[in-house]
């Protein structure tokens, strides 16, 4: 049987996350022309079969091949010419624990990967996750997050809240900062990460969440 020879690969063997593998893949495809194939390499983690074939069939790729490999897990995905959507997110983040916003932005990216165009509102503690100065932490008194388990994490594919906004940024997601829990909360503008983000209140995201599909508080 031929082998199909594919434009490029990506190797995410390693890695648990499947939102940052399919993260690198989209990249890779958005400087591909439609009809270029693309093979992605895993570990034999059952997510990734499912969660590669439903992003596949969200933004309108082909996936030709899902196989088992001596090594893990192979996926052959031709690109697509996009599948346009007309879905919005809103979503209110209202800490900055590092457990309380894993799922949220997991979810907020996986929704900007598959073209739903992502609101983010920050307000109370989590304005602090848009500071320079932010460090991760447990929940609980005195649980400091270690390096040990940022290396841990960061190893599967779990890379630090702040890097998340970046790519939900490059994928066209829009953030929001509270203006009214700067001071509260010990936040001057000049320390956001992002010099470009509009500081409004309650009334302005209402607009938004009005104009919204799918809405999730934090």
């Amino acid at each position: 049987m031929r082998t199909q020879v594919t434009d490029t690969s990506l190797d995410g063997r390693g890695k648990t996350i499947t939102t940052f593998v399919i993260y690198e893949a989209a990249q890779r495809l958005e400087r591909m022309t439609v009809g270029d194939t693309l093979e992605v390499l895993t570990d034999d983690f059952a997510p990734f079969r499912a969660d590669i074939a439903a992003w596949c069939q969200a933004v309108g790729h082909r996936l030709l091949t899902a196989e088992d490999t001596v090594d893990g897990l192979r996926f052959l995905i031709e690109k697509g010419t996009g599948r346009p959507k007309d879905t919005k997110l809103a979503m209110v983040i209202s800490t900055d624990g590092l457990e309380e916003l894993l799922s949220p932005l997991g979810f907020a990216l996986g929704a900007a990967l598959e073209g739903i165009e992502v609101h983010l509102y920050f307000q109370g503690p989590g304005v602090r996750a848009l500071t320079d100065s932010y460090r991760p932490k447990l929940s609980g008194w005195a649980r400091p997050f270690s390096r040990f388990a940022a290396s841990g994490m960061n190893k599967s594919g779990h890379i630090p809240a702040q890097d998340k906004l970046r790519q939900l940024r490059k994928l066209g997601a829009h953030l929001y900062v509270c203006g009214g829990s700067l001071q509260p909360f010990k936040v001057e503008p000049e320390q956001l990460i992002f010099d470009d983000l509009p500081i409004v209140e309650y009334l302005t995201f209402m607009a938004v969440m009005e104009a919204a599909d799918i809405h999730l508080y934090v």
